[in-house]
């Protein structure tokens, strides 16, 4: 082979390697990951976190289905309940359990 022909062979190469890696990369790149809505955020349960990492409200789905909102007080004494699928609509409890207020 001459000198002429491998720097044929040379220049044939990269030319093929530059427009081989243009159209790969167009043809053979994933395509963008869309959101269903743009304005949109899909979850089963929202927790807002104290800075301690302590769970100081949530908004979700609980094991049968039922949606709610939850908010606890800082010492986690109180929680105020929300949720439109019991008979009490709004409850606010103690640490045990007890009922101190709630609306039908």
């Amino acid at each position: 082979m001459s000198r002429i022909q491998f720097g044929l062979v040379l220049i044939v190469t990269f030319i093929g390697t530059l427009i081989g890696g243009m159209f790969g990369g167009r043809w053979l790149a994933p395509s963008p990951a869309t959101a269903e809505k743009t304005n949109s955020v899909n979850a089963e349960q929202f927790l807002l976190l104290d800075s301690s990492g302590k769970a100081r409200a949530g908004l979700g789905l609980d094991k049968n289905g039922e949606v709610g909102l939850v908010l606890t007080s800082r010492d986690g004494n109180r929680k105020l309940y929300l949720t439109p699928e019991e008979r009490t609509v709004i409850k606010l409890t103690d640490r045990g359990g007890q009922i101190l207020w709630s609306l039908p």
